[in-house]
């Protein structure tokens, strides 16, 4: 019965993960490798993703530095970067592509806070829809008298406080981030 707790606490601490690696791809201003992530470039016959074609760094911090391992691949990490959706403009000078981090404007920021809070919500209702499914779990145990009317409530229990730790854990990491991105 304890497992029902323990799987759905994992599915949570999944949640939790995959909250994180989405925010790390919202821009805040400074330089970050993760807005990078999504970016796959077309080269040698197949799509692949951006560091396994070049070195990237971050020799300021609102500027990264992109140099391709084949200097032919250029021209593709350019057309790479135009077509994803960071918003970065790549400037090249045939060996090394610079991608400069403009200063964000007040309204930029506020209209990225509130995408972060919509995204944040979206987290939190995954989580809720976790302890959702392990509720329905252990009713069904109970319905079918594999699990005491006692340790059906002890257990709903339990699963309401990991819920309520999770929150919390997305609401702090929301602040955070919201702090970040406000930093001028």
């Amino acid at each position: 019965m304890d497992e029902v707790i323990l799987e759905m606490s994992d599915k949570m601490e999944k949640s939790i993960e995959a909250y994180r690696r989405e925010l790390s791809r919202i821009r805040t201003g400074r330089a970050s490798l993760s807005l990078l992530d999504g970016v796959k470039v077309e080269a040698y016959g197949s799509s692949m993703p951006l560091n396994q074609v070049a070195t990237l760094t971050i020799p300021e911090s609102r500027m990264i530095v992109i140099q391709p391992w084949d200097a032919q691949q250029v021209s593709a990490i350019e057309k790479a970067i135009h077509a994803s959706d960071i918003g970065l403009t790549p400037n090249s000078d045939g060996k090394v592509i610079r991608l400069m981090i403009p200063q964000l404007t007040e309204e930029r920021r506020k209209e990225m806070v509130k995408q972060v809070k919509k995204i944040s919500e979206e987290y939190r209702v995954a989580v809720r829809n976790s302890r959702r499914e392990a509720i329905d779990t252990l009713k069904k145990l109970k319905n079918d008298k594999q699990l005491p009317e006692d340790d059906f409530f002890r257990l709903q229990d339990e699963a309401q406080q990991e819920t309520d730790r999770f929150i919390k854990q997305i609401d702090s990491i929301m602040a955070e981030k919201e702090k970040e991105m406000m930093e001028v």
